[in-house]
């Protein structure tokens, strides 16, 4: 029978090999964990959560809930929605899909998992201090981003998207920097339908 250690060295070794593929793809990521691993902090400690899209939340979700992880809340939005998913210790896992039918079908996530599948990271998010000095060094390395912050200053939460990186013509992955305060730990439907849109004009709707 598989002990709580078993399955927490099982979890490290996924989280570690998918974050890992993440950063190899991602320039924003490259970047960043070059910065943290200079002052010998490294990426996963500051990892806030990790995002997966797919056809089936409930299906994907299996592999991480057989590791330990729990569904939390259903977020909804106009043409896709979301479940998060939490284990302690561990950053928290926002899975997302489209609708069905007509209500999903001008949402970006189907023409998405086509192209590149369910089994990679499409955002990692970080958590900072300070999001505008955050973006300021970041913009300094080069780094490009998607939009402006969403979340008021002073607000429990706020985010930002890079620009993702494009693959044979498609965008692909981007990376997220989140500031929290008053412990929030949740988020915000119209904040992650704002990210969402911040990348779609580089996307092209499924019809």
């Amino acid at each position: 029978m598989e002990t709580i250690m078993d399955q927490n060295r099982e979890l490290d070794k996924l989280m570690a090999h998918m974050v890992e593929e993440f950063v190899r793809h991602n320039q924003a990521a490259k970047t960043l964990q070059a910065m943290l691993d200079e002052a010998g902090v490294g990426l996963t400690p500051v990892i806030d959560h990790v995002t997966l899209r797919t056809f089936d939340i409930d299906r994907r979700a299996e592999q991480f809930i057989a590791l330990g992880y729990a569904f939390d809340e259903t977020l909804e939005y106009d043409d896709w929605y979301a479940k998060v998913y939490r284990r302690a210790g561990y950053p928290a896992l926002f899975v997302d899909q489209a609708y069905g039918g007509d209500r999903g079908r001008t949402s970006i996530i189907p023409g998405w998992v086509q192209n590149f599948g369910d089994q990679v990271f499409h955002h990692v998010a970080v958590r900072v201090e300070d999001i505008e000095k955050a973006v300021q060094q970041l913009k300094k390395k080069g780094i490009v981003f998607a939009g402006t912050i969403v979340g008021a200053q002073g607000g429990s939460l706020r985010q930002i998207f890079s620009s993702p990186e494009m693959v044979d013509g498609h965008p692909f992955s981007v990376l997220e920097l989140a500031e929290r305060h008053q412990g929030y730990q949740g988020f915000l439907p119209p904040q992650a339908d704002s990210l969402m849109k911040s990348t779609a004009p580089r996307e092209t709707p499924r019809g």
